[in-house]
């Protein structure tokens, strides 16, 4: 018996002997990989002890945000608004206790305005449809203000945009396919489906990549399809196409999107048939000739005048050559990859541009005819309810809704290693998203952003959100002290010459 356990006790100690072998040999080869090395300098001058700090420095992203940022902290999106998100979608109470942790005094805040005498439940208005593209052989009747923005499949798995599908027919809004086309699973759920053409044409293109009229009409026919949206630019990255690597160009994404397997999905930074104004309003009724469906723009702003030019253009032509919306883009939108110096640095955000595209629309007389998406960081009601008042009709949300579907903020976008399952196509993290769970979440999402923009709308004292205005809201200045909006962005006078049209 104590042959047999002094036996075991040599046996292990033999193994564990081994084994710190192998670990001693391994520091030795990684040391002389070090010290013999020249493209990193801490590692060449600290062998070894030098591999952590890029270990520490790829784990910091994610102690900071379970450790050590407070709920206010993070960006893009801190604790407080992922966990608003997440309880919303997850239909949970999203009231909280003993005061708010939000401060009011940065620059730019916004603080709505409560009446002293709000609408009451029963005198609240059901917000109503409204109508795009009144024009159009086909127009819209689009139920929501709050809607999917795109999101690319391939950009996105197919888990991912099945349960987007679902989810947007369950809460009643449009999803959005994004420049990556459309395909059986956006259409799976019956949902209404906004068709995105960016500048490579996928989904539409011929085999030299230009518009193809006959594609163009086969998604047409699709009767779930209700508008076109034309990208000329994305807040993330204006300037630059879309880029999808290869890792995540796989058969099924290739075939959808009309390219080859294993190859970087790089678009072209513009469209070809684009180069001014009177081509843009070409490219623009082109479309909406063959399609009969309404068509509008998608754009970050930076430079203006265009839009100036783009009104004056309209009027020289007739009112019924005018785009049936524009979509804004933030120049601080997201994207699954992008150059940082365009991500960080280009691009006016929404809080600057949204009021000014109302206002040069207004100006022109051509604020009813074009209806405003607002699309950029808008996952909260408050959020939303801003765009509303700035003077937006409808308000998108990419984000949001990858927050209802399960995102973490891991920041691995751009990878194919999303450890949620959303915007990867290895199969096994895709198993981590059941798109009959998270259709609910979507929906729950949308269901309850929209009702707690209807709140701070009846603490206003308007009856529904549309009817929120730059009145309803103030913004803190450098002083600490809050202006009306209307102050800072007040409404300009419609030229007389545009009065009557």
């Amino acid at each position: 018996m104590l042959g047999d356990i002094i036996g075991i006790i040599s046996t292990l100690v033999y193994i564990l002997v081994f084994i710190m072998g192998l670990i001693l040999a391994g520091v030795i080869v990684m040391f002389i990989m070090d010290i013999s090395q020249t493209q990193d300098a801490i590692r060449r001058n600290y062998p070894v002890i030098g591999r952590f700090r890029s270990v520490l420095s790829e784990l910091g992203e994610f102690f900071r945000q379970y450790f050590f940022a407070m709920d206010r902290e993070e960006m893009p999106f801190n604790r407080a608004e992922r966990d608003w998100v997440g309880n919303a979608a997850k239909g949970k109470d999203n009231t909280v206790a003993f005061g708010s942790t939000k401060s009011l005094e940065p620059t730019g805040t916004p603080i709505f305005v409560n009446c002293p005498f709000p609408t009451l439940e029963e005198d609240a208005a059901v917000t109503q449809p409204m109508l795009i593209g009144p024009n159009c052989k086909t127009p819209y009747n689009a139920p929501s203000f709050f809607n999917i923005s795109g999101m690319s499949f391939g950009a996105l798995s197919v888990p991912a945009v099945r349960a987007l599908s679902h989810g947007a027919k369950m809460a009643g809004c449009w999803l959005n396919t994004g420049e990556g086309a459309i395909s059986p699973y956006h259409l799976e759920g019956g949902c209404d489906i906004v068709f995105q053409i960016g500048t490579a044409k996928y989904g539409v293109r011929d085999e030299n990549g230009s518009l193809s009229d006959e594609k163009l009409k086969k998604v047409a026919e699709i009767e779930q399809v209700r508008m076109f949206e034309i990208k000329l630019s994305q807040g993330a990255k204006p300037g630059k196409g879309g880029i999808l690597p290869g890792s995540k160009v796989t058969p099924l994404i290739a075939k959808t999107r009309g390219i080859a397997v294993g190859e970087d999905s790089i678009s072209p930074n513009a469209h070809p048939e684009i180069n001014n104004i009177d081509e843009l309003l070409d490219f623009i009724n082109h479309v909406r000739d063959v399609t009969g469906k309404p068509v509008g723009i998608k754009a970050v702003i930076g430079a203006y005048g265009w839009i100036e030019n783009l009104c004056e253009k309209i009027h020289e032509r007739g009112i019924d050559s005018a785009p049936d919306f524009f979509t804004l883009d933030s120049g601080d939108g997201g994207t699954g990859a992008a150059p940082m110096p365009l991500m960080d640095n280009v691009g006016l955000k929404l809080k600057e541009s949204l009021p000014m595209l109302s206002d040069i629309l207004h100006k022109y007389n051509l604020r009813d005819r074009i209806k405003i998406i607002a699309s950029g960081k808008r996952i909260t009601p408050s959020d939303v309810a801003w765009a509303l008042c700035a003077g937006a009709d409808f308000v998108n949300s990419a984000r949001g809704f990858m927050f209802s579907l399960g995102c973490i903020q891991a920041l691995k976008c751009n990878k194919n290693t999303c450890p949620t399952g959303i915007t990867t196509h290895n199969v096994r993290l895709q198993k981590g998203l059941d798109p009959n769970d998270k259709k609910v979440k979507v929906a729950n999402y949308c269901k309850s952003l929209r009702h707690e923009v209807e709140i701070i709308a009846h603490s206003c004292g308007v009856s529904e959100p549309r009817r929120l205005r730059r009145m309803h809201v103030r913004i803190v200045q450098n002083d600490g002290k809050s202006v009306p909006m209307i102050d800072l962005y007040p409404r300009p006078e419609t030229m007389s010459k545009y009065m009557n049209i």
